[in-house]
């Protein structure tokens, strides 16, 4: 993941994604908010699926963000989201 659209993706990850997935991205199993920090991926990975999974949502247990966040910051919080499971 590109380091600068990582870090501009961060503050977009703890604003929108945060209280489901966690600050750390490790997930909230009681909501059902799977880890995004791990090597695992639910719905494929890389960023087209990551990309897809933000815009829509999922299986109508995560929201659809199409009409939240810009194309622009769905970016760059794909990029924030990618690079939580490269971190060892």
């Amino acid at each position: 993941a590109d380091s600068i659209r990582v870090e501009r993706g961060k503050p977009l990850f703890a604003q929108t994604c945060a209280a489901c997935h966690g600050a750390d991205g490790k997930g909230n199993k009681q909501l059902g908010a799977p880890n995004l920090a791990d090597k695992t991926w639910l719905y494929g990975a890389g960023e087209a699926a990551i990309i897809e999974g933000v815009t829509r949502g999922r299986n109508n247990q995560m929201p659809a963000h199409k009409d939240l966040l810009t194309p622009a910051k769905i970016h760059l919080l794909t990029a924030y989201v990618y690079s939580l499971s490269q971190q060892k």
